[in-house]
């Protein structure tokens, strides 16, 4: 049964009342939704726990939540693969995961996403050999335009490789397999240092530990450095940096997330590895110069292993992410605006749940399969079923 209600994303910048939202219970379910769409010429875009700051669900046709549709179905002890419903959030996958002794490979700051949608739009962690979420995607059920199933694994990896980073382009996962990881305690530090210093040490820092990133804070000119580790790895307090807080020890999914009541805009970029010190650098001057005396918010320097997969924007490429904040209600744009050439000039691809301006042109140029990626898209949603302005705009479909 459509429900009528309005729906809005985590920060309140993406709100809209769609013409139905749909919730079913089974992929049946779905599936009738998509021929049901099809057979009325009508759209369905799937949201998740919308924490995404680009409306990449927004519709005034059918809104499909898969909130109904989580889980885990199924495990597999020989491989440590399990299989997952895509209305499961990150903490649920944490918490599932851990009867089984498993764990994901990484995972975000955030851990409200659903799994579907952290997936789709390439989520990611930190750490120099951690790819983004979707990494972990072996398998996955999913319908089509056409309302017809596919099984897609790794014996057609052009298919895997579209659909793990897929921004619901190609059709509704109805289901993951998922490649997991013994879970282990591990253990969460965070350090005090001047700019300079952590600069200095970067290359040691990322090398030398599991997860690592950094938060450099404007108004005091000092960065915070985060590492995570497994709990009996000997890793020394870096001898420039002062305990910010006391170490926390757990399991991955207990204590890598972190709470967030504060609501922000953000824009995020994915740079070549190389690029990451440089792009960091020139940002950090542009906010000195320009904005810090009225933007406090952190900026957030992680790191992300390269991936073939079509859309992600750590294809073919080791990667640092830099992202930059706004409070949600203060003036955020001109902000934007002006770091967001430094991030292109440093070869940036845009984080596809983030605020950016590229057009379709522009960001086509930045990926190597992105013209295989939208053939497959044709084939499986023919009619753009699965479409929406903003996709028309970003795929230039």
């Amino acid at each position: 049964m459509s429900i009528k209600e309005r729906w809005q994303n985590w920060s309140g910048s993406v709100a809209f009342t769609p013409g139905e939202i749909e919730k079913p219970r089974d992929e049946e379910q779905v599936r009738q939704v998509v021929l049901r769409a099809k057979k009325e010429g009508k759209q369905i875009r799937v949201v998740g726990a919308g924490h995404s700051s680009v409306p990449l669900v927004v519709s005034d046709h059918i809104v499909m939540s898969l909130e109904r549709l989580k889980g885990l179905v199924n495990h597999f002890p020989a491989t440590n693969q399990v299989a997952m419903l895509p209305g499961t959030d990150i903490k649920e996958a944490g918490e599932l995961l851990i009867q089984k002794d498993l764990s994901m490979h990484n995972t975000g700051d955030v851990d409200l996403q659903f799994i579907g949608g952290a997936f789709a739009t390439g989520t990611h962690g930190s750490g120099r050999k951690l790819q983004n979420l979707s990494g972990m995607i072996t398998g996955c059920r999913l319908i089509d335009g056409q309302g017809e199933i596919h099984e897609i694994d790794g014996s057609d990896l052009h298919q895997l490789n579209a659909a793990k980073v897929s921004l619901g382009a190609l059709g509704i996962i109805t289901q993951f397999t998922l490649q997991t990881v013994p879970a282990e305690k591990v253990v969460r530090q965070e350090f005090w240092a001047r700019v300079d210093a952590c600069m200095e040490s970067l290359d040691g820092l990322i090398a030398g530990n599991r997860m690592f990133d950094f938060y450099w804070y404007p108004r005091n000119d000092l960065v915070k450095l985060r590492i995570c580790n497994p709990i009996d790895d000997k890793v020394e307090r870096p001898a420039y940096a002062v305990p910010a807080k006391e170490d926390q020890k757990g399991f991955l999914y207990q204590i890598l997330p972190q709470e967030r009541s504060l609501k922000f805009e953000e824009m995020e970029y994915l740079l070549p590895f190389e690029a990451g010190p440089a792009c960091f650098q020139e940002i950090r001057k542009r906010v000195k110069e320009k904005h810090r005396h009225y933007v406090g918010w952190r900026i957030l320097y992680r790191t992300i292993a390269a991936d073939e997969v079509y859309l992600s924007p750590s294809f073919s490429r080791d990667s640092v992410s830099i992202s930059v904040l706004q409070n949600v209600d203060l003036e955020y744009q001109s902000y934007f605006d002006d770091i967001e050439p430094i991030f292109r000039a440093h070869g940036g691809r845009p984080h596809w749940g983030k605020k950016h301006s590229l057009t379709a042109e522009e960001i086509r140029g930045l990926y190597p399969r992105w013209d295989d990626f939208m053939q497959l898209r044709r084939e499986f949603d023919p009619d753009g079923i699965f479409l929406n302005d903003y996709l028309k705009q970003i795929l230039d479909t």
